[in-house]
């Protein structure tokens, strides 16, 4: 008899404490946030001359993609003032990359376009640009995005030029940018609009009066943000 009570209590024990363990809620456990890496490839607007680099855009952007819950690392930037698109991609092949990013940007062109060159040969030198930026971003166009080339003839370093024709001349490169990347499926972001209002507003300017403000790079961020969130979070 002791020993049929002893096992009847045993069994209740053991039902008691699965009830109990039934009960307890699931907790899903918390995974940590990976932060991206971002490649910023470019010319003197990428590297920010005239600016802190906090102010640069790509170090903008990055924190504001943080702060909109996608973390970023501070940005590897390949610019230099005075870059053309042959002189990036020395620059690029010197540098020996060997990882593969989150994020690539590229905006190049302007020292194009100053220089003279022709716009077929822009385009050549593009292509390999963007194929190069693709291959960074392990071939995924969504991780790549490009900005279109400012209008430096609306800054007043312009004063006394045809500043028409240089409208003309960067409307130009910057088509053969959104043909290269729209045939690609890569991300192109027009921000010349918004280097054009430095014509009446000049605190969009850094001191020398040709490069952009850190206010005018936060213009360009506000406009590339939604678009390129829409991009990273792609399934």
């Amino acid at each position: 008899m002791k020993l049929l009570i002893l096992s009847i209590l045993l069994s209740l024990t053991a039902c008691n404490k699965k009830e109990i363990e039934m009960e307890k809620p699931y907790i899903k456990p918390i995974e940590p946030q990976t932060t991206s890496n971002y490649l910023a490839l470019g010319d003197s607007y990428t590297i920010g001359e005239g600016v802190l680099v906090t102010e640069r855009w790509p170090v903008q952007l990055a924190a504001a993609l943080t702060q909109e819950g996608i973390p970023v690392e501070t940005p590897q930037i390949i610019a230099r003032t005075g870059w053309t698109t042959d002189e990036l991609m020395i620059a690029i092949e010197a540098a020996q990359i060997k990882d593969t990013f989150d994020l690539v940007s590229l905006l190049i062109g302007v020292n194009n376009q100053y220089r003279g060159r022709s716009v077929e040969q822009f385009r050549a030198d593009l292509i390999l640009l963007i194929n190069k930026a693709l291959e960074f971003a392990g071939n995924d166009p969504n991780k790549v995005f490009m900005l279109s080339i400012p209008d430096w003839g609306a800054t007043p370093f312009a004063e006394g030029r045809d500043r028409d024709k240089i409208a003309r001349e960067i409307d130009a490169y910057n088509s053969v940018i959104w043909q290269e990347t729209n045939a690609r499926n890569i991300l192109f972001v027009d921000i010349t609009r918004i280097s054009r209002e430095a014509l009446t507003d000049q605190s969009l300017l850094a001191a020398d009066r040709l490069h952009p403000s850190g206010s005018m790079y936060s213009q360009w961020v506000q406009e590339l943000l939604p678009k390129l969130k829409l991009r990273l979070q792609k399934p």
